[in-house]
């Protein structure tokens, strides 16, 4: 990805505009959509509106920006501030996430059912952590990861261990919702984030040294940032949790966009050797969850982001490329947010229709709990799978006890085979689980008439 032409500075802009021109451009500004919120070196590339050249019309585009803007606590290495204007399209894309993330609508039954949601939070945790992961260069399949998060295997590898660190992490953010953050929080963050996983042990939950130059190099080695000297980072991460715990600024910040620029923030400072890609969204995960986005432990952002990494690059890019405006980051990452949840909700309804699927063909269910029916369904799709009572507890987040008891008695129903490897107990589906399922359902029928 080359990086965009950057545009000519606002104050140098006002001046390029001929003044025997200047009414009739500023004239145009009332005409002219700003929906798509183009950098210039997309604008540039696109035709120009009847009557304007290029650079009048990103004057007119600018000028109105310029006008809006909000600033913010973050300043760039020169002292200027990083700013955001809310457009239209901002403004309701953050009216849905305020619905959907922590309002009262109508949600599905599974996630506000206090039986079932915690498999859906132990889903989104492991697709959170494996992605972010794989953001980050681990190389893992999803499908050895999850069997390692499951049945609580230690990792084999560094990518391994980086998907097993993040899961941690994860469920570490769920806890710490209503603490404010403090620089040793987010120390103590990545430490967890990058446990084992760093070529240097020692660079674990410390800033990065004068010696340990870190810049931001694109697949073809052109530099796309230098972040800030390390003398000047313990007064920037004070000044992020200031931030990040609402005392600055002194005018109101949406939660949403709050959250999105703490993201930024860290990743701007890149305040570590590593890892700071997966603790900049561990603290955008904090930052919602803190503010009552209750579902945002069910959404994962990194799944998203991983199908189109180069948009979340550039994202970065045109902010710092055009004035130090947030905007742009901002519009990508709701981008990515509501398409996360459009994501999670598609897969609750599958879910949900599953599950009634298979309770109007399978009325044997109703001899099973809704872990049991659970693993059934799971065992019908994936026949060579194998079930140890720590998968279970893990996968519904229940004590030893109640995952063993339910694994026996699907044993006693004949419908898992139960084996023993050294002291571990390991369950697999029958290989004709559906015909012994109708037969259940059969003897439950006259069991009933009786």
């Amino acid at each position: 990805m080359k990086i965009p032409e950057k545009p000519t500075e606002y104050s140098a802009l006002m001046e390029s505009v001929e003044m025997d021109r200047w009414f009739y451009v500023l004239d145009q500004e009332s005409k002219l959509e700003d929906g798509l919120y183009l950098h210039w070196d997309e604008l540039r590339r696109r035709p120009a509106p009847e009557g304007l050249t290029h650079q009048e019309w990103w004057y007119v585009l600018k000028r109105r920006r310029v006008m809006n803007t909000i600033d913010s606590p973050l300043v760039d290495v020169q002292g200027r501030p990083f700013g955001f204007t809310v457009p239209e399209s901002l403004q309701r894309s953050l009216h849905k996430i305020d619905l959907g993330g922590g309002g009262r609508i109508e949600f599905p039954e599974p996630i506000t059912n206090a039986e079932t949601r915690d498999r859906y939070v132990v889903n989104s945790l492991i697709e959170e952590a494996i992605t972010s992961s794989q953001l980050e260069g681990a190389a893992t399949t999803r499908e050895v990861a999850k069997e390692m998060l499951r049945q609580g295997r230690k990792p084999r590898d560094k990518s391994e261990r980086m998907i097993l660190n993040n899961y941690i992490t994860m469920r570490e953010i769920r806890e710490l919702r209503d603490q404010p953050l403090t620089p040793e929080r987010v120390f103590a963050l990545h430490r967890l984030v990058t446990e084992k996983t760093m070529d240097n042990p020692d660079a674990a939950g410390r800033f990065r040294k004068a010696e340990e130059a870190v810049h931001i190099v694109g697949g073809e080695g052109e530099i796309y940032h230098v972040p800030p000297p390390p003398d000047s980072l313990p007064g920037r991460l004070q000044a992020m949790c200031d931030f990040a715990n609402g005392k600055t600024p002194d005018h109101f910040v949406h939660p949403a966009i709050r959250a999105i620029i703490l993201h930024f923030w860290l990743a701007y400072d890149h305040p570590f050797v590593d890892g700071n890609g997966r603790t900049a969204r561990a603290l955008f995960y904090w930052s919602m969850l803190r503010s009552g986005y209750w579902l945002f432990e069910f959404v994962s952002i990194s799944s998203v982001l991983k199908e189109s990494p180069v948009k979340y690059e550039r994202s970065f890019l045109y902010t710092e490329t055009d004035g130090n405006d947030l905007t742009y980051f901002i519009l990508d990452e709701i981008r990515v947010i509501e398409k996360a949840m459009e994501r999670l909700f598609a897969y609750i309804k599958r879910k949900a229709e599953d599950t009634r699927r298979v309770e109007s063909h399978l009325k044997a269910v109703r001899l099973m709990n809704h872990r049991q029916a659970a693993l059934i369904e799971h065992a019908l799709k994936h026949p060579g799978q194998r079930y140890s009572i720590a998968s279970h507890r893990r996968s519904h987040n229940v004590a030893y006890q109640t995952a063993r008891t339910d694994l026996l008695d699907l044993a006693g129903l004949n419908l898992l085979q139960q084996t023993k490897a050294g002291k571990t107990l390991y369950f697999y589906p029958e290989k004709d689980l559906e015909s012994r399922l109708l037969k259940l359902e059969k003897s439950s029928e006259i069991d009933m008439d009786i």
